[in-house]
This record gives C-alpha cells, sequence and structure tokens, in this order.
C-alpha cells in the first residue's frame, strides 16, 4: 500500500465535480490516463453529465456530490465548477479525505483560499490548482532553463496577452486574463525569486463598466521587474513574453507553433568595479554582445494531460504538485493586491502586507 491508501500500480479512482465549460475537458484527459480511473461525472444538470459521458460510458453520471463522495473507491476529485464554489466543493472533497484538484482560481478570495490550503495541509492531502498553462511544453522548458541558469540571473519579465473581446460582465480583464501571466510567473521564478509588491493601471474607455486595458508591475525580492499587459481591446492577437538574463534573453510566441522559444546570446555585459582602472571607476564600462539564437525543439503535448500526470504524481508520492493549492493562493493574493492598486490610481501595494491583512 502506498501512502495514500492505495495497492502499488493501482489506479486512482477520480471523480469530475462540473460537467459545464471545463469538466468536459477534464474528463477526457482522466479516461486517457493510466494513472486514474474516472468513476462518476457530477453536475447540477444530470442530463448534461450523460451528454458529456455518451451513451456507452461505464462513468456515472450523477447530481448527488454527496453520493460521490461517500464512495470509497473515488480518492481524488476534480472540481470544474464556478469559483464562487470551489469553497463549498473542494471543502467538502478534503474533509471526506479526497484530494482535490481545482479549476483555477483556486476559490473567490485570498480568505477562502487560505482555508483550503490549510485544510488540505492539515489532513495531508495534495490540494492542486489547474494552472493549465503552466504544463505547456514551452513553459516547462522556459523553467528549466531559468531553473538551471543557462539564462543568467533573472533580469526582467515582459509579457503582452490581448486580444479583441471577450468582455465580461462580472470580471475585469485583470481578472480575467492576468491569472494566466501570473499562475506563469510564479511557475517560472527561480527558488528564492519571489513578487514583493504590485501596481496597476486600467482603463475602460468603452463604459463596460470595469477596465478593459491594464498594465501590472511586479517588483521581485532580487530587483528584477515583470511588467503584463492584457487587453480586450486589441484588433490584433498576441500572446508574447520576453525573459531577460544576464546571460540570454528568451521569447516566447505562443502563437507561433513553428518557433514558440528563442533563445538570443544577445544583451549587455558591464564590466564590475574589481575589473576596472581607477580612472574607471566613476564610468561603468558597458559592452554589448550579438551572438546566435538557437530555436529549442519543443514536443508537442497537450498540457492537460501533463497536469493530470502530475497530479497524480503529488498523489503518489505524498508531495506539492508543481501548481499545489500554495501557488494558487500565491496568484489570487497578487490578483486581490492588483485590484487595490487599480482602485487607488496605480498605487503600489506590498505584497506582504497584503497577504497579512
Amino acid at each position: 500500500m502506498n501512502s495514500s491508501g492505495a495497492a502499488a500500480g493501482e489506479p486512482i479512482g477520480v471523480a469530475v465535480i462540473g460537467a459545464g465549460y471545463w469538466g468536459p475537458n477534464l474528463v477526457r484527459n482522466f479516461q486517457n490516463s493510466a494513472e486514474f480511473r474516472l468513476r462518476w461525472l457530477c453536475d447540477l444538470d444530470v442530463r448534461r453529465a450523460e451528454r458529456v459521458l455518451g451513451g456507452y460510458s461505464v462513468v456515472q453520471p450523477t447530481d448527488d456530490l454527496a453520493a460521490v463522495l461517500a464512495d470509497d473507491a473515488v480518492r481524488a476529485v476534480a472540481v470544474a465548477t464556478p469559483a464562487g464554489t470551489h469553497l463549498e466543493v473542494a471543502m467538502a472533497a478534503l474533509r471526506a479525505g479526497k484530494h482535490v484538484l481545482v479549476e483555477k482560481p483556486l476559490a473567490a478570495s485570498v480568505e477562502q483560499g487560505r482555508a483550503l490550503v490549510a485544510e488540505a495541509q492539515r489532513r495531508g492531502l495534495s490540494l492542486m490548482c489547474d494552472h493549465t498553462y503552466c504544463y505547456t511544453p514551452a513553459v516547462l522548458r522556459i523553467r528549466e532553463l531559468l531553473h538551471g541558469g543557462e539564462l543568467g540571473e533573472l533580469q526582467y519579465l515582459d509579457s503582452v496577452r490581448i486580444n479583441l473581446g471577450l468582455v465580461q460582465r462580472d470580471i475585469d480583464v485583470v481578472w480575467d486574463l492576468a491569472p494566466h501571466d501570473l499562475s506563469i510567473l510564479d511557475f517560472i521564478l527561480p527558488p528564492g525569486v519571489v513578487p514583493v509588491s504590485v501596481a496597476a493601471q486600467g482603463a475602460d474607455r468603452i463604459g463596460a463598466g470595469r477596465a478593459c486595458v491594464a498594465y501590472l508591475t511586479l517588483h521581485l525580492s532580487t530587483g528584477a521587474i515583470a511588467h503584463i499587459h492584457v487587453n480586450w481591446l486589441s484588433p490584433v492577437k498576441i500572446r508574447t513574453a520576453i525573459i531577460g538574463g544576464s546571460k540570454r534573453t528568451l521569447v516566447w510566441d505562443d502563437l507561433n507553433p513553428s518557433q514558440r522559444l528563442s533563445i538570443f546570446d544577445r544583451g549587455v555585459d558591464v564590466a564590475s568595479a574589481d575589473e576596472l582602472g581607477d580612472e574607471q571607476r566613476r564610468d561603468m564600462l558597458v559592452s554589448y554582445r550579438s551572438g546566435d539564437m538557437v530555436a529549442p525543439a519543443l514536443t508537442e503535448r497537450e498540457a492537460l494531460r501533463t497536469m493530470v500526470e502530475e497530479f497524480a504524481r503529488s498523489i503518489h508520492s505524498g508531495t506539492p504538485a508543481l501548481t499545489d493549492g500554495a501557488a494558487g493562493l500565491r496568484v489570487m493574493t497578487i490578483l486581490e493586491a492588483a485590484s487595490r492598486s487599480l482602485a487607488t490610481d496605480g498605487k503600489l501595494i506590498s505584497l506582504s502586507e497584503w497577504a497579512e491583512a
């Protein structure tokens, strides 16, 4: 038996809660994984669950969450319901002794997210947030390059995520688009490098009642800076990020499948004061280098498949997932602080003070 109470090699019994937009994607990937056995699909509209499963599925459709959580064969639950219900559903699953995967955001507020993280820790259960972008081949490679030091020390990150619409009714552009960039930033930052403050500015020039264009600036613990541009009003769709390191600079173009990543051995070198003569110490010597560009080959693989495998690894090993509940909580903390900054004309908000508030 392993630490989670099942025979070694036995598939993990799992249930998906929610058969709406994201639920069917989870259903498909759990069914295709040798690590899991999908047992239930639960939705308030049982007919919708039945349609997702089709007529020949052995998975049980239901609208009874209590029945799902009472099933001892279910050791894990994936929550794909509206954010406002995440606390109730995920907390019930944790209290029933189930490992939990939650569609982003982790909860409807930082306070609720803290409650879920604390409950999972108290019970020794895996709580994972489905930050899907983090499991794309491109982002996994970026994480590897930054953590391995190939890019050198991080100097800056500049991310652009813009398109035309859809203007959301209940959230602004920061809460709609920036969670992707913030979860990626959290995922790729080297150990010990963390955001310490955020400032956000936005505008609503179409009378939507909420920001449709916004810019977030995050200051990191090393003195580096990260800038995120999100926009519902752009006539073109752009998904790019430039990650500048002291050794190399990486450009990620997510809409270019033939060359998503480009690594440039080009940048600025500054000689330290110890390397300069007495007459030069007052003026730091700056030199520019222009080396080769390399485009790493990436194996295309569905991010959700990798995410599902990471959930299984976390359950089997008893160790946190790469995007665990704490990661989801960190992203939500930045989002709430950014909202506060937006409401105060771009005031710089300390994340440590906000997290303690």
